[in-house]
């Protein structure tokens, strides 16, 4: 796919259609569909790990998901701008032991003119949680 719309520059509802679409992706938790959301030379921040490309950013999602089980994220809009948008996410997973983990932080997102995005950095902190404690649950319909 070369294109991938809604296209900046953004206005609100758009960006916020933009962060609706990573969110569905990125909960689908598969590499591919979520690595067609960007530039073949994309560039990548995650914590303290640098990608370059779709080749590291789909090796990076199966070893991200291969450890954070029954993964669920939430994105919220917190800024746009022409071909940015900055988001507040949150995500719960459990790792192979059983605990469950809320993960939260700040992505930068910067567009091509196609639409897919070029560049992504992300600011992530975690904290373990019980499993009680869990605030992003899958709806039934998902299951």
């Amino acid at each position: 796919m070369n294109a991938r719309p809604p296209f900046p520059p953004f206005i609100e509802e758009t960006a916020r259609q933009k962060i609706q679409a990573a969110e569905d992706g990125w909960n689908s938790r598969d590499p591919i569909r979520v690595s067609l959301a960007y530039t073949e030379d994309t560039e990548w921040r995650n914590r303290s790990e640098f990608l370059h490309g779709r080749a590291e950013v789909v090796e990076f999602l199966k070893r991200k998901w291969s450890r954070e089980l029954d993964y669920r994220l939430r994105k919220e809009l917190w800024a746009y701008t022409d071909n940015r948008i900055a988001v507040r996410f949150e995500y719960e997973y459990h790792d192979a032991n059983g605990q469950w983990f809320r993960a939260y932080g700040n992505e930068n997102w910067e567009f091509a003119p196609n639409g897919l995005m070029q560049r992504r950095f992300a600011s992530i902190n975690d904290l373990a949680i019980h499993e009680a404690d869990r605030k992003l649950r899958w709806e039934r319909a998902q299951s």
